[in-house]
């Protein structure tokens, strides 16, 4: 084990002033200048974090997700990527990339994603949005709105 707990694959692209806690998992994703990858993050393949970004420890960021410029992930959010999820295909094995379509998720500059949200596969949170914390997100967030519970419901506008 590397002495400073990180695993950051070679394939990763760091951007400039770029700080990466400890027990970190990055592999085949991008993450923009200035933005600050807490502890305990996972980030996938095909992934992409914008500048100056702040992404809280115990997050998981699944393989299709681009998080605009300065968007803002709380503790403990989960990105979903698979509508569909199952663990054999039809012929009974175990599931493998060929078995499925990664639904792309989309953070747009500025918003916000509170503690413990679950984001669901092919969602599009808007330009400056809030998610509250805690909220199951299962279709679009409109720019500057505000979501919460389960399923997310808009609460105001910001």
């Amino acid at each position: 084990m590397d002495t400073d707990y990180k695993r950051i694959s070679q394939d990763v692209k760091l951007g400039k002033d770029v700080v990466v806690h400890a027990f970190v998992n990055l592999y085949g994703c991008e993450v923009g200048d200035g933005s600050r990858i807490g502890t305990f993050v996972e980030i996938q393949k095909n992934s992409l974090i914008g500048k100056r970004c702040k992404i809280q420890s115990h997050t998981f960021i699944c393989e299709g997700v681009t998080i605009e410029d300065e968007v803002m992930v709380a503790h403990g959010v989960m990105f979903i990527n698979d509508i569909e999820p199952n663990a054999v295909n039809q012929s009974g094995g175990l599931q493998t990339e060929d078995d499925w379509n990664c639904a792309p998720t989309l953070v747009k500059k500025g918003a916000s994603i509170g503690s413990n949200a679950t984001i669901l596969g092919g969602i599009t949170i808007g330009e400056g949005a809030l998610v509250g914390a805690g909220a199951v997100v299962t279709k679009d967030v409109p720019d500057r709105s505000v979501v919460v519970g389960n399923p997310a419901t808009i609460l105001r506008m910001r």
